[in-house]
């Protein structure tokens, strides 16, 4: 099979790589439209992954659909937040700095003020608290998911698509909160998808997979910066 036949062959998938890369660039960049461009994406490999009956893989990208909405949403309320009390400092700088102070306390560590005075969604570290609670659904999700592909689906392998979908729905939800340590599960989940996909043909697949692990140290990296200049910018000593 020539190159011609096999690209007009896996044009879909192919094309589904390329934004999914798209994608993590803007992942790393804390930009918005990551969530548009992965809406895209998911959109594309759950035809991808049905075709190929990698069942828990396409609910995955199903799920992938709701939470980019709910990121989406999440990402642009915290910033239009903050233009309504730009709008009430025109009228009173001393009020809205007070204003502004009352409410980062009950903000909380979510929000913050970026370096041109917009409030923003913060990158935060993980607590203890939600890390446990994360771990609990993670573990009830594998267990329903293996259950539901080892009797109701013919999934050649239920084990590791429920180990990789069940982390990747922690991933994502912690992604879409801004909570750092969601690269590291990325890091596990695209080097083992990878290794998968290998066995299974998809090489577009892979090589997306592939340039997603590398990425995750990537953005593991740029985040670092993120919150160092966080905990130095001055707004956080008012």
């Amino acid at each position: 099979m020539n190159v011609t036949n096999w690209l007009s062959d896996n044009y879909i998938e192919i094309f589904g790589a390329v934004t999914g890369i798209i994608y993590v660039f803007l992942e790393i960049r804390q930009t918005i439209w990551l969530w548009p461009v992965g809406i895209i994406t998911s959109g594309v490999y759950i035809w991808v992954f049905f075709t190929s009956k990698f069942y828990a893989d396409m609910s995955l990208q199903g799920y992938y659909l709701v939470i980019s909405c709910l990121g989406w949403y999440w990402w642009t309320r915290v910033k239009s937040g903050r233009k309504g009390e730009e709008e009430k400092g025109r009228a009173g700088r001393s009020e809205d700095s007070a204003a502004a102070k009352v409410g980062d306390e009950e903000i909380g560590e979510e929000q913050k003020f970026s370096e041109n005075g917009k409030r923003k969604l913060e990158v935060t570290r993980l607590r203890l608290r939600t890390g446990l609670i994360l771990a609990i659904v993670f573990v009830l999700i594998f267990t329903a998911m293996w259950i539901v592909l080892t009797r109701l689906t013919d999934s050649p392998v239920p084990t590791r698509d429920s180990f990789i979908t069940s982390l990747s729905i922690i991933a994502t939800w912690m992604l879409a909160r801004k909570i750092f340590e969601h690269w590291y599960l990325w890091i596990v989940v695209n080097f083992v998808s990878a290794v998968f996909f290998i066995t299974r043909g998809l090489y577009p697949t892979v090589i997306l997979y592939l340039v997603y692990g590398i990425m995750s140290f990537v953005g593991l990296v740029e985040w670092k910066k993120t919150i160092r200049k966080e905990l130095h910018h001055p707004l956080r000593d008012r």
